[in-house]
């Protein structure tokens, strides 16, 4: 009877042990109890009910959220009021008639739709913590700011804080296939079961909807920007007008990729060309057709003429009339079309890294008003790092978009640790000197060209995966880009802050070494992947791992295209001499970037072609400076591992053992990329390992001979 009975106690602990299992589902909207006793008694004192005016869709969003979220942080039951009362919070349009006597009225009425204030006011004699907007999605971003105070343990004893978004349009785009598959995804399949949808909601989508309002993102594409034209089916529109109708309570929209040649694969014409009248019909009827079912829609975004995509140059007409074709009829119902910049050529002989200017330069002026032109964050492709795109600043007459990267696909995928705020930012504070104070940020905000349509999309790095990201930190960059596109000026200080105590911890025994981490972990991957201006150097089609001598194929997806090593030296010359791709850049960058004595060393191979013996300003020679930077690379992530292992008493079992794991991956693979390319690249320096680097323990044979078909995030072949 004993054994039996402990047998009992044993599984009993083991059922509760695993159904509090931090699995890092819940990512940054932990509302566990606060563990800072002194503090947790000042907000018992300052919050003891909440009082909700409104009973809109999104009203009863904020209500759930309200509830959960105090009740879980206060460890006491938290219920709505019928009316105000003391030491409450009160949430309330400004229009209400509860704030006829507030005093501080025009803060919040110059705000846009979705600003807010949180105010310590007197509500009708009450002192209340005041919640108020001019919307109810104002009130909905408002309430989970108000929510992040409390999970960040910040002072609410005097509050007068007033936001609103410096970007309009704040979004994620999801390369999800319609099969589940998920190009450049490393977090599980798509989240969208198409098969299941619209009569089967999963709690997920939820969920997803709650993260995404909690940090402002108001947008998201459900499908792939390699699009395929079946999601415009009826049968589908039903499945998105679903998850939509889910969305709209949380201030979210849905768009839609749209495949150039749906009128011929889906509406029997012989021509998809934007010019012709019958194809232009189609795409008004299609249109009409989404907006009965989905009266919010937000529009389309439409990859063309890039990687195979079709488009209206296969009909011998411009960017502009493809965009504008479809921006015509979105227009009627309040759309918008985000044209992607992303283009080039294999066919033509130029520099890739100039096209996507050469033309889209030239179209300046000639988009509908609903048009965005959406602009990768530099002019390759999402590279560990690579300097702004040209075309920011050089379209003053077009709104400029930014398309950052979230998913990790030249950055590890989901097993490398990078924080990824801190190459939005590097970007963000570029200064294009195209005008005064003309930085990316004021570009893309609208501020430089006065634009009122703005936008900021990130490529999603979210799966089915338990946890959302795969990593538990990849979560960081979901988090971070919709920080960001609310408000640009946060710093990844800030942010790595506010995550780590939001997903973590407020220890500060916690906060500061992995704050260490996440802020030295770009630079980190940076030298150990591509050093000193290097890119585009991974392996070939699924881009695991080095591949600096992939030199087979379309001459563009190659590596030695790029970094252009030989016996003589190594780097892509960008100046006059070379493609002269920095002509597209203002006066004072280029001049910049063209001197030797000025550009930055992580710009340096990017735009010049030097020897190997060239000497650096840190005083080593160039070959040196290279072997140096990939040994730094390794030696970071061995401290990273070093700065992990100090919480491992502080933080829960699960997420410690994984964010371990991951980093000895990481270590290793960091080793790999630093080996690799070194016995490549010596191959052509025919220098030696400097002192202080490790030797690669392979021949650069075994190198090349490795092989990964089955690499996740590969696209499918339709």
């Amino acid at each position: 009877m004993k054994i039996r009975v402990n047998s009992l106690i044993l599984f009993f602990v083991f059922i509760f042990v695993c159904a509090n299992a931090e699995d890092g589902y819940r990512l940054w909207l932990r509302y566990d109890r606060i563990s800072n006793t002194q503090l947790l008694k000042a907000y018992q004192q300052s919050i003891k009910s909440y009082h909700l005016d409104g009973a809109s869709p999104t009203h009863l969003a904020i209500d759930a959220e309200l509830k959960k979220a105090l009740s879980g942080l206060l460890d006491k039951n938290i219920t709505a009021t019928n009316a105000v009362e003391q030491s409450s919070v009160v949430v309330a349009l400004i229009s209400s008639p509860h704030l006829s006597s507030f005093n501080k009225k025009s803060a919040v009425t110059s705000l846009n739709d979705e600003g807010f204030g949180i105010f310590t006011a007197i509500v009708e004699g009450k002192k209340v913590t005041l919640i108020t907007a001019n919307k109810p999605v104002g009130l909905l971003y408002g309430a989970f700011h108000f929510i992040r105070l409390l999970q960040t343990q910040q002072s609410i004893s005097n509050l007068e804080i007033v936001s609103a978004p410096k970007i309009n349009i704040r979004m994620l785009n999801h390369w999800d296939n319609l099969d589940r598959t998920v190009e450049r995804g490393y977090a599980g399949f798509s989240l969208w079961d198409w098969h299941k949808l619209p009569d089967y909601l999963d709690p997920r989508y939820t969920d997803y909807a709650r993260a995404n309002a909690s940090i402002g993102i108001n947008g998201t594409v459900l499908t792939n920007v390699n699009a395929n034209a079946l999601i415009l089916r009826e049968d589908y529109l039903k499945k998105v007008a679903a998850l939509a109708d889910l969305f709209r309570p949380y201030g979210i929209k849905v768009y839609l990729t749209a495949r150039f040649s749906a009128p011929i694969e889906m509406g029997g014409l012989k021509t998809a060309d934007p010019l012709n009248e019958d194809v232009k019909k189609w795409w008004n009827e299609k249109t009409a057709e989404i907006y009965k079912v989905i009266p919010d829609f937000g529009g389309f975004l439409v990859k063309a003429n890039s990687e195979g995509q079709p488009g209206p140059q296969n009909y011998g007409r411009s960017h502009a009339d493809g965009a504008n074709m479809l921006a015509d009829a979105v227009k009627p119902f309040g759309g918008i079309v985000m044209w992607r910049a992303f283009v080039y050529d294999n066919e033509v002989p130029d520099d890739r890294a100039k096209q996507a200017y050469n033309e889209f330069k030239i179209l300046d002026g000639t988009f509908r008003d609903n048009v965005l032109i959406q602009v990768k964050n530099g002019a390759i492709d999402f590279q560990p790092r690579e300097p702004f795109h040209p075309l920011f600043g050089a379209m003053p007459k077009t709104p400029i978009m930014m398309e950052f990267q979230v998913t990790q696909e030249y950055l590890g995928f989901a097993t490398h640790l990078v924080f990824l705020p801190s190459l939005f930012k590097e970007c963000l504070e570029s200064n294009t000197h195209t005008s005064e104070n003309a930085t990316v940020a004021r570009v893309v905000d609208g501020s430089v060209d006065h634009h009122k349509l703005t936008g900021m999309a990130g490529v999603a790095n979210i799966g089915n995966d338990r946890n959302w990201c795969g990593h538990p930190f990849g979560q960081s960059n979901w988090y971070g880009l919709g920080r960001l596109a609310w408000n640009h000026e946060l710093t990844p200080e800030q942010i790595s802050e506010e995550w780590i105590r939001l997903t973590f911890s407020n220890d500060k025994n916690v906060i500061a070494p992995l704050q260490n981490m996440m802020l030295s972990s770009h630079q980190a991957v940076v030298n150990y992947m591509t050093p000193l201006g290097l890119h585009h150097m991974m392996g070939y089609s699924h881009h695991y791992g080095p591949g600096p001598w992939i030199n087979k194929g379309r001459a563009d997806w190659t590596s030695v295209y790029y970094h252009k090593a030989d016996s003589a030296g190594i780097g892509f010359n960008r100046t006059i001499t070379g493609s002269n791709a920095l002509a597209q850049y203002s006066k004072p960058v280029n001049e910049q970037w063209t001197s030797l004595e000025t550009c930055p060393d992580m710009y340096l191979l990017w735009f010049h072609h030097l020897p190997w013996t060239h000497k650096m300003k840190s005083g080593n020679i160039l070959w040196d400076e290279i072997a140096l930077s990939y040994q730094t690379g390794v030696n970071s992530v061995r401290s990273m591992q070093k700065n992990w292992s100090t919480v491992k008493d502080k933080v829960d079992t699960e997420r410690y053992n994984m964010v371990k794991d991951f980093l000895s991956i990481q270590e290793k693979e960091a080793a790999w990329w630093r080996d690799a390319c070194l016995s490549y690249f010596q191959s052509y320096s025919h220098l030696p390992i400097p002192a202080g680097v490790e030797k690669p323990p392979h021949t650069l044979e075994y190198y090349e001979e490795l092989s990964f078909p089955y690499a996740p995030g590969i696209r499918p072949k339709w």
